[in-house]
């Protein structure tokens, strides 16, 4: 593991700062928390949570969903945007898991229909308690600004970021500068008189600049 001092620095402010339990989807069980996470991208946590609540109440489990009408499906899920290709995908990853649990490993998860690495994490992370580094536009965005990656790309900021924190911080840490990302280092006007990073954060003296 190389050895990065900001970033240990910045793992314990932020996990110090923040509050110890983070959730931001609210099914618990393996199945219905990996749909919810399908149904995440390019939405609100917020849209997800209302939908999947209708969706389980008529599919509730994997059979259910696994034999669902597609355009049934497609009219519950619609305001998660990118309806049809979300209405597909959770279909299918449901057939494909048919009697098995919902896996424990990056290897088989992402051989899911509609499940990427990031989809694949926040399983790993959140119902399996495994090392997790979870990428998303606020968790880039926190990581580039505090100056631990120079890269945008989303599977070498996972390589990067993994490489400087023990394999226990890691999905704390993605949990934490998510949550910091939505809260204080907001995409456009990010609170930098308010940060507890400040001292440690190369981009803010041109941001408090504008």
């Amino acid at each position: 593991m190389k050895k990065n001092s900001n970033a240990s620095k910045i793992y314990e402010i932020l996990d110090e700062f923040l509050p110890v339990d983070i959730q931001f989807l609210e099914q618990k069980d393996p199945f219905r928390f990996l749909i919810s996470v399908i149904l995440s991208a390019q939405t609100t946590d917020k849209i997800v949570n209302a939908v999947v609540r209708q969706l389980f109440a008529v599919y509730p489990d994997v059979k259910s969903l696994a034999q669902a009408n597609l355009e049934d499906v497609q009219e519950i899920i619609y305001p998660t945007g990118y309806y049809r290709n979300k209405a597909k995908n959770i279909i299918a990853c449901a057939q494909a898991l048919g009697d098995s649990e919902v896996p424990d490993t990056m290897e088989a998860l992402i051989k899911l229909p509609g499940v990427g690495r990031k989809t694949a994490s926040c399983v790993l992370g959140d119902i399996y308690r495994k090392p997790a580094i979870i990428v998303d536009t606020h968790f880039a965005r926190v990581v580039k600004r505090l100056g631990l990656v120079a890269t945008t790309d989303p599977g070498k900021i996972e390589k990067e970021i993994a490489s400087l924190l023990e394999p226990s911080q890691h999905y704390r840490f993605s949990m934490t500068a998510n949550l910091f990302g939505r809260t204080v280092c907001h995409a456009k006007k990010p609170s930098c008189d308010d940060c507890p990073l400040s001292g440690l954060c190369p981009s803010r003296d041109a941001f408090l600049k504008k």
